[in-house]
């Protein structure tokens, strides 16, 4: 059984109330809370060592990634963030500086977005480190792009640059995109929008079932981090060497965020896009397609991609 599959199996066991705007499967639950302009967004997000860090890296930076996720799955909602706690799980024989150094990532990351740490829990967890957060923030009704909301005929984009985050490190020091999607959807009709954060082909995906739709890939105009070009052209070591763009398609932890809009607004957002955020790429990828297939086209035409991303079972 999958991650996915296990979530699907499990909702059947998640009520919900009149608040709930927005349940389990998007990258935040939305709840109407009765603000007169603003939708609640709420959101856990934890990381494990061994997992999702090696248990030699710099704990400022294992911080700064623990709570970076969960902005970044704010920032996928079009959103604020405001409030956080803390959830840490430590084995018995804990290093105090090392935990401070936690924090202390995870304070500049805070402080930066307006986000007060107000609390939390810590309780003993074998042999290895857990944080778990919880952040609350808001986002303007009817400014919350879900990832149901793609429609035929929109175009793809993606921030940045895609692959090789472990390599060049961007899988802990990423920046959460928050100020580039709050311009977004203040300015432009944007359908659907997710974080990268599992790998470009299995987080469209998750766009793409939620909205009933498909979508053609250009190989071409996938934006590459240099960091996977440089891993495909090392000597392979233990481990095979895979293309960059089979890097930039299921690497993973990029934390850039991927979205549609209707192709009338293209033209605008990319004009508009260079003179607010210059030193960001921003790249058109495809296009969403009726039905459900996945196609890449590439030099040698047009097939289904059958890469996937990164899933924890």
């Amino acid at each position: 059984m999958t991650e996915f599959e296990l979530i699907d199996r499990l909702r059947k066991w998640m009520p919900t109330n009149a608040s709930t705007r927005v349940g389990a499967g998007d990258d935040c639950a939305v709840l109407d809370l009765g603000l007169a302009d603003r939708w609640v967004l709420f959101k856990t997000d934890a990381v494990v060592e061994g997992i999702h860090f090696e248990p030699d890296a710099d704990p400022f930076w294992i911080g700064h990634k623990a709570l970076a996720r969960c902005l970044s799955d704010v920032a996928a909602m079009g959103g604020t963030p405001g409030h956080a706690l803390v959830t840490l799980g430590l084995p018995t024989a804990f290093d105090p500086a090392r935990v401070e150094g936690v924090y202390a990532g995870m304070q500049r990351l805070a402080q930066r977005h307006g986000v007060a740490i107000v609390g939390g829990e810590t309780t003993s967890n074998p042999e290895r480190m857990l944080i778990s957060l919880a952040v609350i923030g808001t986002a303007g009704h009817g400014r919350c792009p879900l990832r149901s909301g793609a429609q035929a005929g929109d175009a793809l984009f993606v921030t940045g640059e895609l692959g090789g985050s472990l390599e060049s490190g961007r899988h802990l020091s990423f920046e959460p995109r928050l100020v580039e999607a709050r311009w977004l959807v203040e300015r432009f009709e944007i359908h659907s929008m997710i974080d990268l954060s599992d790998g470009l082909a299995g987080d469209l995906r998750h766009v793409l079932t939620a909205s009933g739709v498909g979508a053609e890939i250009f190989a071409d105009a996938v934006p590459i981090h240099p960091a996977a070009r440089s891993q495909a052209a090392a000597e392979p070591g233990s481990r095979p060497v895979r293309s960059p763009l089979h890097q930039a398609l299921c690497d993973g932890e990029d934390y850039e965020l991927l979205f549609t809009l209707p192709v009338r607004e293209e033209a605008r957002l990319r004009e508009a896009w260079k003179s607010s955020f210059p030193e960001l790429r921003l790249t058109p990828i495809g296009r969403i397609c009726p039905g459900s297939a996945v196609l890449l086209k590439d030099q040698q035409g047009t097939h289904p991609l059958t890469l996937d991303g990164y899933t924890h079972f």
